[in-house]
């Protein structure tokens, strides 16, 4: 956003994404007092959220505030500002991070997990930088958190440590750092060529700057920067192969920090670099859309034959995130308002199908869906919170998924691509296909003879989490707006980015529409 559109300076954003830095040295100096270690990690974590949450009234009036931190080269600075969008994602990702952290405590002790201190401090320099990215102004902040974070959470990846994990941290830092120097490439283009990089709602680029084909090869250089960690194919191979890691680092990986920031940096660059407009003019919107259809349904069919629990819900995180990239290339009002809705909707969902697969392996030592026969009358909060991930996305309401699911749908029509309405249709049936059945094997059939299942369920620490997140999938489905108002600034990104606001419709209107 420019300067022009900054109505006050304030300290906010900084402290945010300061304070889970600042409680590293503190992780690191309490290796040997676990209990300590831990309760750093928490006041952390509440500190952030309770930031985020000052920023909030001011998203709601459409405002955006921050401060510039140092002017790198004449021209492009280092500035943090919290304007509707970054609010929405930080409000995300800080408040999730809160009952992972819980998780990850009952996991890596129940796992008896080696290196739990670094683990920590990793996990604490990722929501740094993921702040940073909401939080950033213009293209040269994003693109330093953006690395940062690919550093933050490649010894995530590796925590483990076996030929496996460190094979694919090796990939996850190939295809992240090159997506980075394909962003860093399309940043100096636009800087050199336009000279202002501050995001813009409606764009920052004016029509004319650059030729067609140029245009078309800085969309794909900034597609490639951000696509890979939205997992778009073909630049998703990372992304099942991380599954090698701790689940807490799957949750965070594939919930809060990393896909999300690819996916929120898909947002940037269509609606605050190129704008809705030029999308249209010059046939980017139908080329991102074929990209994130194809990906949508490609990553369901492969899921459906995936064994390994881990497994298949990567695969539908591939798919799932593109339904954000979708919105977001179809840039009508409505499909952009289902596209920052499935932001955090699918956050809340797939951490909670996460922190259930990890209960399960941590407890049971399964981790093959064909295993799970009668897992569930033993540890029955457990399925029943995955069956509820599950119902929400499929998009069966009242779950978070519908509504999000319903405005994308709309906003397919509202477009003029109705070939994206089949898409997200066709899409919801093989969700149901790749999910159900889990949880019909853990309630429904009968466990095998030789099956050594626990008797009860996980650790309090893991399980209270995930029925936390369950509980607020379907809180959220039926008040988008509270307890956090998700729904009323979206509407306050759609209004600024496209110039008006989509049909307003209440939850309850939704639920009851033919």
């Amino acid at each position: 956003m420019t300067t022009e559109a900054l109505s006050n300076y304030s300290l906010v954003p900084l402290l945010a994404v300061l304070v889970s830095m600042a409680a590293i040295p503190a992780i690191l100096l309490s290796s040997r007092k676990p209990n300590l270690r831990e309760a750093w990690s928490f006041l952390a974590a509440g500190v952030k959220f309770a930031f985020v949450l000052t920023l909030v009234p001011g998203a709601l009036r459409g405002e955006s505030v921050g401060l510039t931190l140092l002017e790198i080269v004449p021209g492009v600075s280092l500035r943090l500002v919290a304007d509707p969008l970054g609010v929405l994602f930080a409000l995300v990702a800080s408040g999730l991070w809160i009952v992972t952290t819980a998780y990850a405590l009952g996991y890596m002790r129940g796992h008896h997990e080696k290196k739990q201190t670094r683990f920590f401090a990793s996990f604490a320099l990722s929501l740094s930088a993921t702040l940073g990215i909401a939080f950033s102004d213009n293209l040269i902040t994003f693109l330093i958190f953006y690395e940062l974070l690919t550093l933050a959470t490649y010894p995530l990846v590796v925590h483990k440590e076996s030929p496996d994990a460190i094979r694919s941290g090796r990939m996850y830092l190939g295809y992240a750092l090159t997506a980075g120097l394909m962003f860093l490439a399309a940043t100096v283009w636009v800087n050199v060529r336009v000279g202002d990089i501050s995001f813009t709602a409606g764009g920052l680029i004016p029509e004319g700057a650059f030729g067609e084909g140029e245009l078309k090869l800085l969309f794909l250089l900034f597609m490639v920067g951000v696509g890979v960690k939205a997992g778009v194919m073909p630049l998703h191979s990372w992304l099942p192969a991380a599954m090698v890691a701790p689940t807490p680092v799957s949750a965070l990986l594939h919930a809060v920090a990393v896909v999300k920031s690819g996916a929120f940096g898909v947002l940037r660059v269509t609606g605050f670099v190129f704008g809705p407009e030029m999308m249209r003019t010059h046939g980017l919107d139908v080329l991102l859309a074929l990209f994130a259809g194809a990906t949508i349904l490609l990553a369901s069919l492969i899921a459906l034959r995936q064994d390994n629990l881990k497994k298949r819900l990567a695969y539908s995180t591939v798919g799932h995130l593109s339904y954000i990239v979708m919105g977001a290339a179809l840039a009508s009002p409505a499909a952009l308002t289902g596209s920052l809705m499935h932001l955090s909707a699918h956050a809340v969902m797939k951490i909670t199908l996460f922190f259930c697969a990890g209960a399960i392996i941590v407890h049971s030592h399964k981790t093959e869906i064909s295993q799970l026969d009668g897992l569930g009358r033993r540890m029955p909060w457990t399925f029943a919170a995955f069956g509820i991930g599950s119902l929400g996305l499929a998009g069966i309401p009242p779950i978070y998924g519908f509504l999000s699911k319903w405005w994308l749908s709309m906003g397919s029509l509202d477009s003029g691509h109705a070939l994206a309405l089949g898409v997200f249709l066709l899409s919801g049936l093989l969700n149901a296909g790749y999910f159900f059945p889990i949880v019909i094997r853990g309630f429904f059939r009968p466990a095998a003879p030789d099956a050594h299942f626990p008797e009860r369920e996980a650790t309090p620490w893991m399980v209270v989490p995930l029925c936390i997140t369950a509980t607020l999938a379907i809180v959220f489905g039926l008040f988008p707006d509270f307890p956090l108002p998700f729904f009323e600034i979206a509407g306050r990104v759609v209004e600024s980015v496209m110039g008006e606001l989509p049909q307003a419709m209440s939850s309850n209107e939704i639920l009851m529409a033919p």
